[in-house]
């Protein structure tokens, strides 16, 4: 089955190919001819999804997916949430945006703290979404170099080491990413 993943980012790309396995070909943006940044003007992660397959879709016509991902810290009401990419203001990075969420946390005692992905789902005109949440906590420090974005500050519920310090299988297995993109799989086989 051929799909348009909504994504510039090889990260995200290199994830969710090796979640989807075979019997999927992922068609990037830059293979439909879409090479301009996607609007992502919403104040939610699903708006956000939404936003960014409906641009997809909207210029190629064909069926697509989009997601928006976000760290939500509880002692931080939510944030980065929506604005976990650019917590650290425009043009920054994601050291950038690490050393900004150790320096509001701390001194706090509380770093609970969930990955959430929204992945919406354009096929045939229709549009469905699907979520995958991952629980854990905000270490004291970095730690690993595995991963990208806030992985070396998270440790999943259960588990005694970062996203960073584990293997891109091991992470995908129980990531907020990997766990969305099941889903998405049963909805594409449904």
């Amino acid at each position: 089955m051929k799909i348009v993943f909504a994504t510039n980012n090889k990260h995200k790309l290199s994830e969710v190919r090796a979640v989807l396995g075979e019997g999927y070909e992922l068609v990037t943006l830059a293979e439909v001819g879409i090479t301009d940044d996607i609007p992502e003007t919403g104040d939610t992660l699903d708006e956000n999804a939404s936003q960014k397959a409906h641009y997809v879709y909207e210029r190629t016509g064909l069926d697509c997916f989009a997601d928006d991902t976000g760290l939500e810290v509880e002692a931080l009401n939510g944030a980065p949430g929506v604005r976990s990419a650019r917590y650290a203001g425009e043009g920054h990075d994601f050291a950038a945006n690490n050393r900004k969420l150790l320096a509001a946390l701390d001194g706090c005692t509380n770093r609970r703290a969930r990955f959430r992905t929204v992945i919406s789902l354009i096929q045939g005109g229709v549009e469905r979404q699907v979520e995958g949440i991952v629980e854990g906590h905000i270490t004291e420090s970095e730690s690993g170099c595995e991963g990208f974005g806030y992985d070396p500050l998270f440790i999943p519920d259960g588990h005694t080491c970062t996203f960073a310090e584990m293997s891109a299988e091991a992470k995908n297995a129980i990531s907020h990413r990997g766990r969305a993109v099941a889903r998405l799989v049963e909805l594409l086989t449904e």
